[in-house]
């Protein structure tokens, strides 16, 4: 119980999903500067695929290894009616997301990747439309979601250039966003049933182990050979996943999907900052224009939400 109050109280949502959002956005250029270090190219698919195998087989083990040593191993005992969701879980979150995320960092810059996975927000609100009960698209939320799309093409106006370039990098990014987005409203539905760090583990685990034996199947077998610096860098994205999905995870199991959708613009903003901090990437005016726009869209859709719900409790119009 306490753990559902304090995901519910407003600071307490805030403060995890702003953690999320600063981990999953760190991710972009700690992932450009492993595959540097291990000098894995565009080109080299299966090397990319393996990669992530270690990174979230590494999440699921670091999750169910805290939650033993503060004694909830017996949490991780197997339930057979689950198994269904955790292969729906596995496949979605873990292996198809991050199959097309990994292969596509490879091919667009940390600032772009991080740009367009501040598009999530716009379309978990589109499947919550479909999939979820008492969250329906709106007029408003038309308008939010068209000011935040034109962010991102906007952000893909190369400088000095007259039209927008958008390369298979960045519909790889694109695919996994919309996948990882349908993928956070089934997760959302299955929370009802069981608690957020068995499935998210397991989940993790399982679809980790389809990326390594695709990867290593693809590489002849062939493994990576860590230098410290290397290993560092692979914990971290480990660390970084496990936490980050997990405190998401709370936040999307106590809260609506427009409540906390909004956090979801962070992710692009701290990527950004952070790929210009770590990688030197040039922060052009159209990506900060285009960046401008993704919060401000976001913003219209759940601050509109917000005034909503909030009229409709005290009673007045809804119709705003």
């Amino acid at each position: 119980m306490k753990t559902e109050a304090f995901f519910r109280h407003p600071l307490g949502m805030a403060l995890s999903a702003i953690t999320a959002a600063f981990l999953w956005g760190s991710a972009f250029p700690v992932i450009k500067l492993s595959y540097q270090h291990l000098q894995i190219g565009p080109n080299e698919v299966g090397e990319q695929i393996l990669f992530a195998g270690y990174r979230f087989f590494l999440a699921g083990l670091f999750i169910m290894a805290f939650y033993a040593l503060i004694g909830k191993k017996a949490d991780f005992k197997i339930q057979k009616s689950s198994l269904s969701t955790i292969v729906t879980l596995a496949v979605l979150m873990t292996f198809l997301q991050y199959f097309f995320f990994y292969i596509g960092l490879s091919r667009a810059s940390g600032v772009q990747g991080s740009i367009i996975a501040g598009t999530a927000s716009f379309f978990q609100i589109i499947f919550a439309h479909f999939l979820l009960k008492n969250d329906r698209l709106s007029m408003q939320k038309v308008i939010g979601l068209s000011i935040g799309f034109s962010g991102v093409l906007l952000a893909y106006i190369p400088q000095g250039a007259g039209g927008i370039v958008i390369g298979v990098g960045e519909l790889f990014v694109l695919t996994s966003t919309i996948v990882g987005a349908y993928g956070n409203i089934v997760t959302k539905k299955a929370f009802s049933n069981y608690s957020v760090h068995y499935l998210t583990s397991y989940g993790m685990i399982l679809g980790s182990s389809m990326l390594l034996l695709l990867g290593m199947f693809m590489t002849d077998f062939t493994f990576f050979s860590f230098s410290l610096t290397e290993v560092f860098m692979l914990i971290y994205l480990a660390f970084l996943s496990a936490a980050g999905f997990l405190l998401w995870n709370n936040v999307l199991k106590y809260n609506s999907v427009g409540k906390v959708s909004i956090f979801n613009f962070l992710i692009p903003v701290f990527g950004v900052l952070l790929s210009g901090l770590f990688l030197g990437e040039e922060i052009g005016l159209s990506a900060i224009a285009g960046l401008v726009l993704v919060a401000l869209g976001i913003i219209t859709v759940n601050g509109l939400a917000a005034r909503r719900r909030v009229a409709v409790e005290k009673g007045v119009s809804a119709d705003l």
